[in-house]
């Protein structure tokens, strides 16, 4: 058996790791897109390298963009295999495809305008629209913990992550001829105690452990730290200054936690009376998908709903779906909160929010999760005192907040927690994915004072055999 890196290899997007079995099957283990690097993010999702016709499985840890995105495209390249992911993943996946195949042409449309000024032959959408809907058809979603058998030599079952609404380890049995090998991905892992969803579940031992880094060098603060912060930066904005509060946020998983704290407050009567716009008509798509699958909230979610049967939505709050809506936030003079999406802030409706906002010391810009070192995000949280927004200068003269544990992906403590349910004298192999180099490179010091050993940070393309 061999293992292929192909995404996601000391970087934090485009989650891909090829398996090939001994009898010849190709697995991929998610097939997520690059994200954040400008022009050169094209390029790297469009040169796969594999072949989408040999690929007989995509198995997908949960529902991201970074980890899902690039399957329309195998789709439209010929990929006839099967995707198997749990309920809630499918159901995610069947609106964020889909979204992303408009954004891809919209944003084909724009760039191909500013090629003919160049003189240059337009370039086709990576997909469109009808292919990510194309490819639902792929899909067979199965329940957490289930045993499902791809073949007679290869069994899979899902756990819990708690990172996102329906995310899972991939835990995969694989017999050859001598032996069979235990594999566990673990995908993006959350956090311990989460506003919403159930808590990460210990996964069976595994001989091969694949696993995230994301915040291999980072501790984030508690739950009722942030929603301290949270209402306090609102009431600072809103009440004292009379400013926005601008909240890039990603559409999943984010920006629930983000209306679920603020219905709280709300029950609470902490929450000024403010207007909430959530303006994002995926996280409006999302919601409701959250909505159907009430069986992933935690105990607390739960209780909530017993006198509270919607907890994402109250009086004060407007989603908003359509642009003429959009738009007219511009407009708005009195105080008021945006949640939009991205949440690195390098595309969607938050970039005209920004635009309209960051020149204004009244406003605030609160940043709630991760932001890949080359994206717009970044460049604000780093403290760039001018920054471009659809090719124009802006000053950033509002002030930037920073609440990092609204993240969905756990700390390096709570990562090592996480793994503790595994013998380490049982592990074969550890790969760490989904991380900066420099702060795997600390992850992996500190699970190696933990008794993890044999470590690997894998490049891109690079090939182990089992």
């Amino acid at each position: 058996m061999t293992i292929k890196f192909l995404g996601a290899a000391r970087e934090v997007t485009g989650s891909k790791h090829l398996i090939t079995t001994e009898q010849g099957k190709n697995i991929l283990l998610d097939c997520g897109m690059y994200q954040g690097k400008g022009l050169e993010t094209d390029n790297m999702n469009r040169n796969l390298g594999f072949n989408p016709q040999e690929i007989d499985y995509i198995i997908l840890s949960h529902a991201h963009i970074d980890h899902s995105g690039l399957i329309p495209y195998i789709y439209k390249l010929g990929f006839q295999g099967h995707v198997i992911c749990t309920h809630a993943t499918r159901d995610l996946c069947a609106i964020m495809l889909a979204d992303s195949g408009h954004i891809h042409e919209h944003d084909t449309i724009t760039f191909n305008k500013k090629r003919a000024r160049k003189g240059l032959p337009p370039v086709e959408p990576i997909y469109t629209k009808e292919d990510a809907v194309a490819c639902m058809n792929s899909f067979i979603s199965i329940p957490y913990k289930k045993p499902f058998q791809l073949t007679e030599e290869i069994s899979l079952s899902i756990t819990n992550t708690g990172h996102l609404l329906g995310s899972g380890v991939i835990n995969l049995e694989i017999k050859e001829k001598k032996r069979t090998i235990k594999l566990a991905y673990t995908g993006d892992i959350g956090r311990p105690v989460n506003r919403i969803l159930q808590p990460p579940q210990p996964f069976p031992q595994a001989d091969i452990l694949i696993a995230e880094s994301t915040y291999g060098d980072r501790l984030h603060d508690d739950n009722e730290i942030a929603n301290d912060q949270l209402l306090n930066i609102v009431n600072q904005t809103c009440v004292e200054k009379g400013g926005k509060l601008i909240i890039p946020s990603f559409s999943i998983g984010r920006a629930q936690e983000i209306i679920y704290s603020l219905n709280n407050f709300y029950n609470e009567n902490k929450l000024p009376r403010v207007d909430i716009y959530v303006d994002s008509p995926l996280s409006v798509n999302a919601t409701n998908i959250f909505r159907m699958h009430s069986e992933c909230f935690n105990k607390d979610v739960i209780e909530v709903m017993q006198k509270d049967p919607d907890p994402f939505g109250f009086n004060n709050l407007f989603y908003i779906q359509r642009v003429d809506d959009s738009k007219k936030l511009n407009d708005i003079k009195k105080p008021c909160i945006i949640i939009s999406s991205s949440g690195m802030m390098e595309a969607g409706r938050i970039k005209h929010h920004l635009a309209n906002s960051i020149e204004n010391p009244k406003n605030t810009i609160l940043v709630v999760g991760y932001c890949a070192p080359t994206t717009l995000g970044a460049k604000i949280l780093r403290g760039d005192k001018q920054v471009s927004i659809f090719g124009n200068i802006y000053n950033v003269n509002a002030k930037i907040e920073r609440i990092e544990s609204f993240s969905g992906h756990a700390d390096y403590k709570e990562m090592i927690q996480f793994l503790s349910c595994q013998d380490q004298n049982n592990l074969s192999d550890v790969f760490l994915v989904h991380g900066e180099y420099m702060s795997q490179l600390s992850y992996k010091k500190t699970l190696e004072e933990n008794g993890f050993r044999n470590i690997e940070i894998p490049e891109l393309g690079q090939l182990y055999s089992i």
